[in-house]
């Protein structure tokens, strides 16, 4: 098994409703570390930047002005293979699709605002980690 990092972005829907302990206590639980955290607000330039690559399609728009519609929490996530425990953890984009004890099954309230957003790749969570921090800012 791989030690890894990954990006872990804890969305508005669920900031807005106070989930953020419930939600890390979850990647916690299931063997992984929180290595880096800050809560900040995007502004709209960071969000498009940071979704480009979803940029043609239909939903690129919404998804934007939903992550710039309050504050979220972003985290690099330190575990073994943690890109797939991480993915594990938060369950089917699709809430109604996602396992009885994932974080969208439980917490989401769309497939829009589904409470947060990982990494789907190594090569991407490197991509996304340098997006939001500094080496001097992980701490593992």
């Amino acid at each position: 098994m791989l030690e890894e990092n990954t990006l872990s972005i804890i969305k508005p829907d669920a900031t807005r409703r106070n989930l953020t302990g419930k939600i890390n206590s979850r990647f916690e639980e299931n063997g992984l570390r929180i290595v880096a955290q800050k809560r900040l607000h995007l502004t709209k330039e960071q969000a498009e930047k940071f979704y480009e690559v979803h940029k043609e399609r239909p939903f690129y728009g919404e998804l934007v002005d939903f992550m710039v519609s309050g504050p979220v929490v972003v985290q690099v996530l330190s575990g073994q293979n943690a890109v797939a425990a991480n993915r594990n953890i938060m369950g089917d984009t699709n809430p109604a699709n996602a396992e009885e004890g994932t974080i969208r099954r439980d917490f989401a309230e769309s497939i829009e605002a589904n409470s947060v957003h990982g990494s789907d790749s190594v090569e991407n969570a490197k991509k996304e980690i340098n997006f939001f921090f500094s080496d001097t800012e992980i701490v593992g």
